[in-house]
């Protein structure tokens, strides 16, 4: 019923949610924008072409991710740091800089320890908001490229539609969270007397400091934009973050409800409402297979307990208040998006379990993250046409302009660049056992370090946290992949979207390939999962398949030994 739930009210709220961007963005600029734009210098007016597009968003995540790291350099001797927390370690603040300016909130850190309220404010919810709004103005940006508009748009007035679109509900979502029991303070740490003393190397402890601080409006922001960072290190396993089952149910539905909406905004601004109806089709099958395996999965005894607990399903790592069901259902959608926020430990799910966030994320389009979901879906879609257009020896076309060399190879290089940076990362990382610093060693201790590779790439955050990951090794190499994995498959489609729309479009005819028909959907949906099996599943064996293989062998070992 919660399953049902979740995606019933995602999809009842996104339907008119989606019309409404399709609406703003189709729009003139407002006076509020025009007048706001005007004082930054900028004319709202004034068309880009991709090239300009691409240069204002680079510049200006520069800038802003600049700005961050100086926050976390210098939060030390910064206002708004009540606990007296110390500035972070260089490398640390690097990787927060990369993560948080890609969307994706990895953390090496633990928020309510490492980081003063200053910069959660600026360095971290200001981000959140920022960043997803890079990602909707550049889907906007391509789409109008494949509309055939040269001008693609205004990079600062469509950053700034979308930011007015994120702010509005994630003020919503704050209060409601708030009300729910989720903090909104800035006092600093409360100090609780423990109902039961205890003794901890030789002293006893009689209270506990609880961090408290402005935590529902970070905690609406990071799940309205598929960001996912958590003020605390636990995430949103924490009752503090997540203390009822409604603030359950209003997080997991704001995961998905902006990737969702944008699916349907797509189709709108498209003009093609059958394209974008085929499009969410084929990301809600994937979703559903998905979610089904993780249920089942988690639903299934923990074999390594296998003797030592009582039957029924897999609680390890789990809050008992949410129980296995609602923490799969989590841990699948977190990852189907870019949001990796989490409500229990993803480490501890079973084997097969721990595959399904793996999979969601190296498809990195099953509704995706704000924005550059729909982008890595496009990229999947040319490729599609192609691969049609060879196998019945026509040229392919997408949408009446013809996809020739230049577009396939761009396409080419964004899909290789996935298993180049994650594979290649993820090889280093284990032919150099003294940097790794993984809890497990065998089948497990790989997925933990292809995962957080995996992660990096799909600018997801969520983790195996079994990993010692705050080192310069794991800050630096995932700095890298969180840069090269936001920006370059953002460039690349626009560049496509700049190619296509320079071409004279040709008028549909009986022989043109419909891009909006169950026949092109199942194609597309084959060439994705094709595609990234094989260049994932090898590793997928030797990780996840084979730990679930030889827990079944051990678990058989163990029945063998009680009947004895």
């Amino acid at each position: 019923m919660d399953i049902l739930l979740t995606y019933g009210l995602a999809v009842a709220l996104a339907l008119p949610l989606g019309l409404l961007i399709a609406r703003v963005y189709d729009s003139p600029a407002s006076p509020l924008s025009r007048g706001l734009l005007r004082l930054c210098g900028v004319n709202a007016a004034r068309g880009m072409t991709w090239r300009g597009y691409a240069a204002a968003l680079l510049g200006t995540n520069l800038l802003v991710g600049l700005a961050a790291l100086a926050v976390y350099l210098g939060q030390g001797g910064l206002p708004l740091n009540p606990d007296a927390i110390a500035s972070m370690r260089w490398d640390t603040a690097v990787h927060t800089m990369a993560s948080f300016i890609t969307n994706t909130n990895q953390q090496h850190y633990s928020g309510q320890s490492s980081l003063s309220y200053l910069s959660q404010l600026l360095g971290i919810t200001a981000l959140q908001l920022f960043t997803p709004a890079v990602g909707m103005a550049a889907l906007f940006a391509v789409l109008r490229g494949l509309r055939g508009e040269t001008n693609v748009g205004n990079y600062y007035l469509d950053v700034t539609r979308a930011a007015g679109l994120l702010a509005a509900p994630a003020f919503v979502l704050a209060l409601l969270l708030t009300w729910q029991g989720v903090p909104s303070t800035f006092a600093g740490a409360r100090t609780a007397t423990l109902l039961e003393p205890h003794t901890v190397q030789g002293q006893t402890v009689t209270t506990q400091t609880i961090p408290v601080g402005p935590v529902a409006g970070m905690v609406a922001i990071k799940q309205l934009g598929t960001n996912g960072g958590g003020w605390y290190g636990p995430n949103s396993a924490v009752p503090l973050e997540n203390p009822t089952p409604l603030s359950n149910l209003l997080q997991l539905v704001s995961i998905i409800l902006f990737p969702v909406a944008l699916v349907v905004a797509t189709g709108r601004f498209l003009r093609r409402p059958r394209f974008g109806l085929m499009v969410i089709a084929v990301m809600s099958v994937l979703s559903a297979a998905l979610t089904l395996g993780a249920v089942l999965a988690e639903r299934a005894p923990n074999a390594a307990l296998a003797g030592l607990a009582a039957a029924g399903p897999n609680l390890e790592g789990k809050e008992v208040r949410f129980g296995a069901d609602a923490s799969a259902l989590w841990g699948a959608l977190t990852t189907q998006t870019s949001n990796g926020s989490v409500n229990s430990m993803l480490d501890s799910f079973t084997p097969l379990g721990g595959l399904v966030p793996q999979l969601g994320m190296f498809l990195n389009d099953v509704y995706g993250g704000i924005g550059v979901g729909m982008i890595n879906m496009l990229v999947f879609v040319l490729l599609t046409v192609f691969v049609a257009g060879l196998m019945v020896g026509r040229t392919p076309e997408l949408f009446g302009r013809k996809i020739e060399a230049r577009e396939i190879k761009i396409a080419s290089l964004i899909l290789l660049l996935q298993p180049l940076l994650v594979l290649g990362l993820t090889a280093a990382a284990l032919a150099n056992p003294a940097v790794t610093a993984n809890s497990n060693p065998g089948f497990h201790g790989l997925s933990q370090v292809l995962y957080e590779y995996n992660s990096a790439f799909a600018n997801n955050g969520s983790g195996f946290e079994g990993l010692g990951d705050n080192t310069p090794w794991w800050n630096l190499t995932c700095a890298a992949a969180l840069l090269l994995a936001r920006f370059l498959p953002i460039v690349g489609p626009l560049a496509i979207a700049g190619l296509l729309a320079a071409k004279k479009a040709a008028p549909e005819s009986s022989g043109t390939l419909r891009v909006d028909t169950p026949v092109f959907a199942g194609m597309l949906l084959s060439v994705m999962v094709l595609l990234q099996l094989l260049n994932f599943a090898p590793a997928l064996v030797l990780g996840p398949v084979a730990e679930h293989l030889s827990q079944g062998q051990s678990t058989q070992s163990a029945a063998k030994d009680v009947t004895k």
